[in-house]
């Protein structure tokens, strides 16, 4: 009766253990499906910044996501950008970027996304990176960095533009 009862046992165990670890499959039908799904998130993050919906905007980021800007200072939590953006939203005019290139990539677990992109905006091209999780059945921003593109031919002049800033603000890096 033992026997039967731990063999009972066992084949359960087999039975709902499959269950239990079911996990989407990789395949390429599933990975550009999630690739689909993501490049809307990130379509409609820029959609709702450019039509100055703090709701919309905010509601595609995680809760404990992070925006990184293009000034060396500007790296803010959720709640420190929302601050930071909101009497840009209030006035009716946010940002808008367009994208111009994206490349997206996909963890092998389906659940996420990274991806970096060119951009058309009001400070010329920028170049964005981010990643991007799926939180409760839907695709979120976590991390984002926007960087303005400078092409190289033009660095020394910028770093001569910038450098009585940066050695200002390394100084008070070194300071702590």
């Amino acid at each position: 009766m033992k026997k039967l009862a731990l063999l009972s046992l066992i084949l359960l165990g087999f039975l709902i253990a499959p269950g239990l670890n079911a996990q989407v499959k990789n395949t390429e039908e599933n990975i550009n499906a999630v690739k689909r799904q993501v490049n809307k998130t990130i379509g409609k993050w820029h959609k709702a910044a450019s039509e100055a919906n703090f709701e919309n905007y905010f509601k595609l980021m995680t809760d404990d996501a992070i925006f990184i800007g293009t000034d060396p200072t500007e790296k803010w939590n959720l709640p420190e950008f929302k601050k930071f953006s909101r009497p840009y939203f209030a006035s009716g005019k946010a940002w808008s970027f367009s994208t111009l290139d994206r490349d997206l990539y996909v963890h092998e677990n389906l659940r996420v996304a990274w991806f970096d992109e060119l951009l058309d905006t009001q400070m010329g091209i920028c170049r964005g990176s981010g990643v991007v999780m799926k939180e409760k059945g839907k695709w979120k921003i976590h991390h984002y960095v926007l960087s303005i593109a400078i092409p190289n031919e033009n660095v020394d002049e910028i770093t001569k533009i910038k450098k009585e800033f940066d050695q200002d603000l390394i100084s008070k890096f070194k300071k702590n």
